[in-house]
């Protein structure tokens, strides 16, 4: 709510000024830093195992995605006129539900015969990424972009006891498109990007020695699991 008001204000400033061109020498400097706040989305690319668990065969997907939150720091290089070169350490908070099918239709039972067909999935990844930004010409004060790039992230939050552990290190490529736009004393750019995972995150039922009979089943379904992340963000430069 807060970074939906800040967006707001700042469009409506910033459409009352276009007339005027503010910092006009801002994009001639070789090198300059920023920080960015963001909101997210994370999701998993899932792969069932097939595998017959106490007789049924079990389906997982991703059932509900809850808004996460991202914090991170910008440094840029200029390479040309029209060409960035960006590197923004970041870290991120967010919450996946998978929710399970059995492939016959019954209910989902723990072995207490409780039902369990949906697990949250937590996770706070340190991303380390590298990109490269492409920039229209500028008009008045504001200036679009695309953004390409990749990195590496591993994920600080693993608390074995969970039903799905996920392991720590993965590696993703990055596509974005965003505006900047120019204020007196700084840019402001909204950007909107999305990121895929390459690397199984799934830690398998048979190397989590603390998984209880109950929860076994969560991770022995699943054979693969892949990170997809859409991410919102604000820069501020």
């Amino acid at each position: 709510m807060l970074l939906g008001l800040l967006v707001l204000s700042a469009f409506n400033f910033q459409f009352s000024t276009l007339k005027a061109q503010n910092n006009p020498y801002v994009d001639d400097k070789i090198i300059h830093f920023g920080f960015s706040l963001g909101m997210n989305l994370m999701s998993f690319g899932v792969t069932d195992s097939e595998v017959q668990i106490d007789g049924e065969i079990y389906h997982a997907r991703v059932s509900n995605l809850m808004p996460g939150f991202s914090v991170g720091f910008i440094s840029d290089v200029r390479l040309c006129r029209y060409l960035n070169l960006r590197f923004c350490p970041g870290l991120s908070f967010s919450q996946r539900t998978l929710t399970y099918v059995t492939e016959s239709g019954t209910p989902v039972r723990s072995k207490s015969g409780q039902f369990k067909d949906k697990i949250d999935v937590l996770s706070i990844p340190i991303t380390v990424p590298l990109y490269l930004k492409f920039s229209a010409a500028r008009e008045k004060n504001y200036r679009p972009y695309v953004l390409a790039g990749g990195g590496f992230e591993y994920n600080v939050y693993r608390d074995a006891e969970r039903p799905v552990l996920l392991k720590g290190p993965d590696y993703f490529v990055e596509l974005g498109v965003g505006c900047d736009f120019y204020f007196r004393w700084f840019k402001f750019c909204p950007q909107i990007s999305y990121r895929i995972g390459f690397a199984n995150v799934l830690t398998p039922a048979e190397q989590n020695n603390f998984l209880t009979p109950d929860n076994r089943f969560y991770s022995a379904a699943l054979s693969k699991l892949t990170s997809r992340m859409l991410c919102i963000t604000f820069n501020f430069e």
